[in-house]
């Protein structure tokens, strides 16, 4: 019993020294109290009751429901007055739990209607200097007489409905109220002037060339049914301009009806193959579904140019049908040049398809489907099997969108058809971006018109992912360049961004239409998260394990943010609240270093501190039995003691004079440290990262070690770490391989590194040195 006393005795006495030396360098000011704001709290508060309809786990739950809303459409373009004309059906299915009183649909085109309130809620000013162009916009022209013209809506007996325009949204009031289980079908005829989307920025529009012709890319170009789901009943949010789309899914029947010269393609299968194609085409096409290595040309540049200048008054009806997607997309001209070629994807064909005019090549001809037949490959393997048919990119100058099995890209070579490495890289990272939009938020069908991110950024992730792969199955397509210059993915080219004015900073869960810097909040941010997540905290297998289970969780479903970051920790088993906290919640940084190197060595007797407090507690070093000392190397009590003989300097001298305070069983243990240090690492970021230190020693030798994020639980401000060492440390750095997006890492290092001027630097450079 004495025995255990003696010990306690001595943990209490010891740790009493270790706490006063804390306090005494920390200099706690003592508070009434707080709240907890530790950074790995769970959060409970900022996320929603997991309920019968999403779980704790991230996964739908048994109760889980969505709406469904089919289409059947007829379209007419008049390529002429650049009009679109539609008479649709939707047959509106009620799957939820509730009565619904009345329908929204959505109008979007609304937008650029001439009374439209979107140009208002833009700050503007006035420019000292601009262009005609610009200024004649600004100021001078007339707005664009856009919208939809809705000319009547009724009931599938062919009775007029009574309907509500609010902007961009319809209130649709049906004769009773629509009973869980039920389906409603009611009809809209509509028309509405095609803007040019080259001039006015449209995600929709036509592209308008010297000889007359247009490129039509058309979307957003029927009224849309809202999503109706458990999280917040009607989404009906209106539509400003930037926010995009929430959609259920459905089945589509659609006649396009075009000039009959035109080529057209557009989410679904295309059904009349037979009556619409040439005798050529078919062959080609026949040829194009067994060519897996190089694209087929179904209509040449020739037979495009040819029609140029000679207008059809003909027309032609392309029929599209396409199950469980939830939107369409198509485009159409006189001028495309078209190829495909095929791609095993799971196990089965998909075509990968390009559209372009003749202003596209030669880098649309060489590369566009190649890239189209990457993409599908990588997100396949990151996600799951691409479910459909085709997967299509369009030509469109200045442009990028996406649609179910449809997209819209840029990258334009000059008028001789030359063009630069940014060009090429260009149009491939955007066809890479937009084809992958097939698979968020065409499949995994987020929400949009509020979260951004969850599209935007998860694509963005996936696509840095892809642009690797591309680089590595399509080497010729690097030229000079070993290695795919990715834009955006890694962690430090994230940091001018959150290094940034916080004034001008949101956090990555902000509203669509709120967000500042739209791009890199939106995109960057959350690609680089995850990015961070698989390479640094997760590692690899358990992150793309994780991000595969949440993708074949929500396919064909509706997500919300709580169910990626939960399903995320719930495939991992690893605790990531401190992640999505501070890296979607806030616009803290990451800042993290060397604060501060003690070297210390063993002696045969303790330090001033441990003597002084152990006698404050009427004891005697004596009464405490064996214990080693140790001290701090070059202080004045160091050189006494050295003088002494107090000092224990070697690894061999160290083991003798400790081997008879050792068990049989930890002899058999011992190593042979020879140096200790005691450092201090220091965290003025807000942002909670793993601590990844690289140790290099006297002889040249390294070693990395991560310490996890967990390391920061108790103190977010600084740690410390007791290291026993057998060679000399002569340099530690932080992040070495810039894995933390760290804004300032003149910090990381000790020795602190000397800065040199940039004019330094330019000397330097012109020295050769």
């Amino acid at each position: 019993m004495r025995k255990i006393l003696l010990v306690l005795s001595v943990t209490f006495l010891i740790s009493g020294v270790s706490y006063a030396q804390d306090q005494e360098e920390t200099k706690n000011v003592r508070e009434l109290g707080h709240t907890n704001q530790n950074k790995f709290k769970q959060m409970y508060d900022e996320f929603a009751t997991p309920n019968m309809y999403r779980t704790g786990s991230g996964a739908p739950g048994p109760a889980y429901y969505q709406q469904q809303a089919d289409y059947k459409m007829d379209i007419e373009l008049d390529d002429k007055n650049k009009k679109l004309t539609g008479k649709e059906t939707i047959t509106y299915t009620n799957n939820s739990p509730d009565d619904l009183e009345f329908l929204w649909v959505q109008l979007d085109q609304n937008v650029r209607a001439k009374d439209s309130k979107s140009p208002l809620i833009e700050s503007n000013r006035v420019e000292p200097a601009t262009t005609p162009q610009d200024f004649l916009k600004k100021y001078m022209s007339e707005p664009f007489d856009g919208g939809f013209n809705v000319t009547a809506v009724k009931d599938n007996n062919g009775n007029p409905l009574t309907y509500t325009i609010n902007r961009t949204m319809m209130r649709v009031e049906m004769p009773k109220n629509l009973a869980s289980g039920e389906k409603f079908v009611f009809s809209i005829d509509w028309w509405y002037n095609i803007n040019n989307h080259v001039d006015a920025r449209g995600r929709s529009g036509y592209e308008e060339f010297e000889e007359g012709n247009r490129a039509y890319v058309i979307a957003q170009f029927y009224p849309r049914m809202a999503v109706y789901n458990d999280v917040e009943g009607w989404q009906n949010h209106q539509f400003w301009g930037r926010g995009e789309f929430a959609l259920p899914f459905g089945d589509f029947e659609v006649n396009i009806t075009v000039p009959a010269d035109h080529v057209l393609d557009g989410t679904g299968v295309l059904v009349n193959r037979k009556e619409v194609y040439s005798k050529d085409m078919m062959n080609r096409y026949e040829k194009a579904k067994k060519s897996y290595n190089k694209p087929v040309v179904i209509v040449t540049q020739k037979e495009a140019e040819a029609k140029e200048t000679t207008f059809s008054n003909e027309k032609k009806t392309w029929k599209l049908k396409a199950e469980n997607v939830r939107d369409f997309g198509f485009a159409t001209s006189r001028r495309f040049i078209w190829d495909m070629m095929a791609v095993k994807i799971g196990g089965k064909d998909v075509m990968a398809v390009s559209m372009y005019p003749k202003e596209g090549n030669p880098l649309w001809e060489d590369w566009s489907t190649k890239v189209v037949a990457s993409t599908l490959k990588s997100y396949s393997r990151m996600t799951f099997d691409y479910p459909y048919h085709k997967a299509i990119s369009v030509h469109a100058k200045n442009q990028g969108m996406e649609y179910p099995m449809i997209c819209w890209n840029y990258g334009r070579p000059d008028s001789d058809g030359n063009y630069s490495d940014r060009v090429k890289y260009g149009m491939m990272s955007v066809i890479i971006h937009e084809v992958g939009h097939n698979f968020f938020p065409m499949i995994v069908n987020s929400d949009e018109r509020q979260w951004t991110w969850m599209d935007e950024g998860l694509n963005t992730f996936v696509q840095y992912v892809a642009e690797q792969d591309f680089g590595e199955w399509y080497p010729k397509a690097l030229g000079s360049d070993k290695k795919y210059p990715s834009r955006r993915g890694p962690a430090h080219k994230i940091i001018p961004y959150m290094s940034g004015n916080q004034n001008f900073l949101s956090p990555i869960m902000s509203q669509s239409n709120n967000i500042h810097q739209f791009g890199s909040n939106a995109y960057s941010k959350p690609a680089t998260g995850l990015n961070i997540l698989r390479e640094t905290v997760m590692g690899r297998d358990l992150f793309d394990y994780s991000f595969r289970t949440y993708a074949q969780r929500w396919m064909f479903k509706h997500p919300t943010p709580e169910d990626f970051f939960r399903t995320m920790e719930d495939a991992s088993a690893v605790d990531l609240d401190w992640f999505w906290r501070g890296w979607f919640y806030t616009t803290d940084y990451t800042d993290l270093g060397v604060k501060e190197v003690k070297k210390y060595v063993v002696t045969k007797e303790p330090n001033k501190k441990v003597k002084d407090y152990v006698a404050s507690r009427g004891a005697t070093v004596e009464d405490l039995g064996p214990l080693v000392f140790m001290v701090k190397d070059g202080t004045d009590e160091y050189e006494s003691m050295k003088s002494n003989g107090n000092i224990i300097s070697d690894a061999k001298s160290l083991k003798e004079y400790l081997m008879d305070n050792f068990s049989i069983e930890e002899r058999k243990q011992v190593k042979n440290p020879k140096f200790f240090y005691e450092i201090t690492f220091e965290k003025p970021g807000g942002l909670v990262m793993p601590l990844i230190v690289e140790y290099t020693y006297e002889d040249g030798s390294t070693e990395t070690i991560t310490y996890p994020a967990q390391i920061w639980r108790k103190n977010d401000h600084q740690v410390k770490r007791a290291i026993a060492s057998e060679k000399v440390i002569s340099k530690i750095v932080v992040d070495p391989k810039k894995e933390t997006a760290d804004i300032d890492t003149s910090n990381n290092s000790w020795p602190k590194t000397k800065r040199i001027g940039k004019f330094k630097q330019f000397k330097n450079r012109v020295k050769g040195q």
